[in-house]
């Protein structure tokens, strides 16, 4: 008889299982400590550092945006250790959807894959509108200007350089770069190892180049005051304004929960992964503390509300040459980070699709192409009509709280398996569970708490959608439930 309870899960053992049969034998065990920190600061050096930190500088928290990145930083570290354990036990790419669905069940899992579509959509979306800003500026450079209402969110007010302002009609950009991208997706163009490991040398030169040349330009006088006072507002500066940096900056950490999926091919996993996430983490938080100290000592922070702030720093400086290789090597790291969303957006609703949860057409694979095509493009209509009408801040805001939130899910599931499965074999284990995992979810409540109530009522709004979807078509049609029908 067909499991119809609201918890129905997958046993560990079944998953665990089913990914030996599919890989038909044991991961090597080859990679050491310096190579999972070297992995963890490629996931995570990416669209953030380039696209959000000028505008959480700029709206909330001042030069103390510094001081955002080490919250953010903490956060993350409890929450990697979580998904270490997980991703060690459940060696499925590592996939927060799966994860959920052996630990909290069916509907745990649903939401989850429901709000992974904000921190993959919309981060592609995110991204895309920073790209869109970085394109702009670059073509500036060399003497091709795009009109800024014609790359621009809807109402979006642009202040000139002679002083007058302009009002954005759609940004179109962020469109183009969306639609090469899914085309190449829907042709099966997939990202070589050998490419990934060029753009993650790119993106830490530009980062690293950016902070030599950048600290010989400093202004000091740009950094006072250094927690620029509280406006009345919350989150408006002041303490209250650093918290509500941290929640928008969190975007910059997003991907390092893609060091957990090394778990299983860790030499030495109990001794390799805390330090693998712990120095990736602490790496590269120095590094995003060095980029938001340098960027806001050359530009006046109240400057720096632009979808490309490291261009706004480089222009600053005022190497013509220099500014063109940042933009160059900002654009390169971008279009791989969308390209990587869009391509991990349709491949969590092909696994939702297998699973029942969501109509055929989402698993549906071009005979020719083997390719999710009708899938692809229609996450990537989706994503360049949001990219073209959305300002970057609205979006960044859901991306932060999407992500947060199914970071709280995977703490629980490590609370939750301790007790449910507690023979099952744990490569790596969290040290002090409970503690460190009931840790990552109260600061992950501390920063979503720091997001305005507006984003609160749209992540609330975005899971009622979802909830009426899976009681009228997910429950229904589950593979778990209802192994019979298929």
């Amino acid at each position: 008889m067909a499991d119809t309870s609201y918890m129905a899960r997958k046993s560990v053992a079944d998953i665990v299982g089913s990914a030996d049969a599919e890989e038909g034998h044991a991961l090597s065990k080859t990679l050491g400590a310096t190579s999972i920190t070297a992995m963890g600061i490629g996931a995570i050096i990416g669209a953030g550092i380039f696209v959000l930190t000028g505008t959480a500088a700029a709206q909330f928290a001042g030069p103390s945006i510094i001081l955002s990145f080490v919250l953010g930083g903490i956060a993350c570290a409890f929450v990697g250790l979580c998904y270490s354990e997980l991703a060690a036990m459940l060696p499925v790419c590592g996939s927060s959807y799966t994860y959920t669905y052996a630990t909290l069940g069916e509907i745990f899992a649903w939401i989850i894959g429901w709000d992974l579509i904000l921190e993959y959509a919309m981060g592609a979306a995110t991204v895309a509108v920073g790209w869109s800003g970085y394109i702009v500026s670059l073509l500036h450079n060399v003497g091709i200007n795009i009109p800024p209402d014609l790359a621009t969110a809807p109402g979006t007010i642009i202040k000139l350089p002679d002083g007058t302002t302009a009002t954005g009609i759609i940004n179109l950009p962020a469109i183009v770069i969306i639609a090469i991208l899914t085309t190449m997706l829907v042709l099966g163009t997939k990202e070589s190892a050998r490419l990934n490991n060029v753009m993650v040398a790119v993106k830490l030169t530009v980062v690293v180049a950016f902070i030599a040349l950048g600290v010989f330009f400093i202004k000091p006088a740009n950094w006072h005051p250094f927690i620029p006072a509280n406006t009345g507002e919350f989150g408006n500066f002041g303490m209250s304004g650093i918290l509500r940096g941290s929640a928008v900056v969190f975007f910059a950490f997003i991907g390092f929960d893609a060091v957990s999926t090394a778990a299983q091919e860790a030499k030495k996993p109990q001794r390799d992964m805390p330090i693998g996430i712990l120095g990736s983490l602490i790496i590269c938080t120095i590094l995003y503390i060095l980029v938001a100290g340098v960027l806001t000592g050359l530009v006046p922070y109240a400057e720096l509300n632009v979808p490309d702030p490291i261009a706004k720093g480089v222009d600053a400086i005022g190497l013509n040459w220099f500014s063109i290789l940042i933009k160059i090597g900002a654009l390169t790291g971008l279009t791989t980070v969308i390209l990587v969303l869009l391509y991990g957006q349709s491949r969590i609703f092909f696994t939702m699709s297998t699973d029942g949860l969501l109509p055929p057409l989402f698993a549906r694979v071009h005979p020719r192409l083997q390719t999710p095509h009708l899938s692809q493009i229609l996450i990537g209509t989706v994503v360049a009509i949001v990219a073209a009408l959305t300002p970057i801040s609205v979006l960044g805001e859901m991306v932060s709280i999407g992500t947060l939130f199914a970071f709280i899910l995977v703490c629980g599931a490590v609370i939750y398996l301790r007790r449910s499965d507690s023979d099952a074999t744990r490569p790596f284990r969290v040290p002090g569970v409970p503690i460190v995992p009931v840790l990552g979810i109260l600061f992950c409540l501390l920063l979503m708490a720091g997001l305005p109530l507006v984003t609160w009522v749209r992540l609330v709004v975005w899971l009622v959608i979802g909830m009426t979807i899976y009681i009228s078509y997910g429950r229904n049609h589950s593979k778990l439930r209802f192994p019979e029908r298929h």
